[in-house]
């Protein structure tokens, strides 16, 4: 999607404050011997209560109203009767519907106490997020994010995922521009059009580099099995650099 008008704009904006608020209540909301089936309910009432709809419900018919990923599991993980633990390193991704326009956004949390080492790679995460947001401005290589995060894991010793990429969105979950690397790739020539909307998600890992599949037709795991976080945030690339879309409302 490239917007070209305020009313558009507007819709994106609600869309991904929508996104946003959810995915910072079901966060606040994790506590160990919850399941993700719960965790899920919450997340469904909250986007309902706002007017949306789950988009990978809609445009998927995933089993679940969000993505819940514990552990070894990185991407897709359907909600059910897995208990949530102390320890554990939960993954939320949430994208949603309203009015025709899509907005996606996931974090990763930990259930303390956990080990060093995770809260030191969500915390890096985040980190890894905002360097390849601070890559986006109109006219500006597509490449250069994943390069610049490509060079921030690899100077802190990470790996990336590189089989999981970001994407385009707005009129639907998944759109051009497809499959855009958080990770450095030399055959990507692409440039972002000012008013393109788009996610950033890259996936940091203490040693995996690909997503394979499991049991189910959905859920994701880590190859080689390493921890790993994605953080994501959907973006419209200014001529004064993004516009992060999915921002949540300030806790009152």
């Amino acid at each position: 999607m490239t917007l070209s008008n305020d009313d558009d704009l507007n819709a994106m904006k609600e869309i991904g404050r929508i996104c946003a608020n959810a995915l910072q209540g079901m966060g606040a909301a994790i506590e160990p011997g919850m399941t993700t089936a719960e965790l899920d309910a919450l997340g469904r009432k909250l986007l309902e209560d706002a007017g949306a709809r789950s988009a990978p419900e809609l445009s998927y018919n995933f089993p679940g109203a969000t993505c819940i990923s514990i552990n070894e599991e990185i991407a897709h993980g359907i909600p059910g009767d897995r208990v949530i633990a102390a320890g554990d390193l939960i993954n939320i991704d949430v994208s949603a519907e309203k009015n025709g326009f899509y907005a996606d956004t996931g974090a990763s949390f930990t259930v303390p106490p956990v080990k060093p080492v995770l809260d030191r790679l969500c915390r890096d995460g985040k980190r890894a997020l905002w360097v390849g947001l601070q890559q986006v401005s109109a006219g500006r290589p597509y490449a250069g994010i994943g390069t610049a995060i490509g060079a921030f894991a690899g100077r802190n010793r990470y790996t990336l995922v590189e089989n999981l990429a970001s994407h385009g969105v707005g009129r639907s979950l998944h759109e051009e521009p497809t499959e855009l690397a958080t990770w450095p790739d030399p055959r990507e020539s692409r440039r972002m059009e000012e008013g393109a909307v788009f996610t950033i998600e890259p996936f940091l890992s203490v040693g995996a580099r690909w997503a394979e599949g499991g049991d189910d037709a959905w859920t994701l795991y880590s190859e080689p099995r390493a921890p790993t976080v994605q953080f994501e945030h959907t973006v419209i690339a200014t001529r004064n650099g993004p516009l992060v879309l999915t921002r949540a409302d300030p806790v009152s």
